[in-house]
């Protein structure tokens, strides 16, 4: 059961000291969803002038509970980070296609 995740960062003057206080853990959770495959795909949103203020992933679980259980945990959430979050069912077409190798976005590989 595939999730679309989209966090929002509060806007009040605390916001960015608290995503940068819970970003180590949140990447380290994020590679270890990832390394599980329970974690497709994730990104930093950014605004106009390139700070960061959300995120969005693609999340894979066998049931909503386990992804319930994830998303309780992530450290985005326990951290206040996160002011808003919206979770969508999704179904992702051909989700092997993410899987293209490192040198493929370094420009090593040809493929279009």
């Amino acid at each position: 059961m595939q999730f679309l995740v989209i966090g929002k960062d509060g806007t009040d003057e605390k916001a960015t000291d608290r995503r940068l206080a819970a970003r180590k853990a949140h990447l380290a959770l994020g590679d270890k969803m990832e390394a599980s495959g329970n974690r497709w795909y994730g990104c930093v949103i950014l605004d106009d002038n390139g700070q960061m203020i959300g995120s969005m992933a693609v999340m894979d679980f066998p049931s909503e509970s386990e992804f319930q259980t994830w998303l309780k945990n992530e450290p985005y959430v326990k951290g206040k980070v996160w002011k808003t979050i919206e979770v969508y069912k999704c179904n992702v077409k051909k989700p092997w296609k993410f899987n293209r190798p490192q040198s493929f976005y370094e420009g090593g590989d040809k493929h279009v």
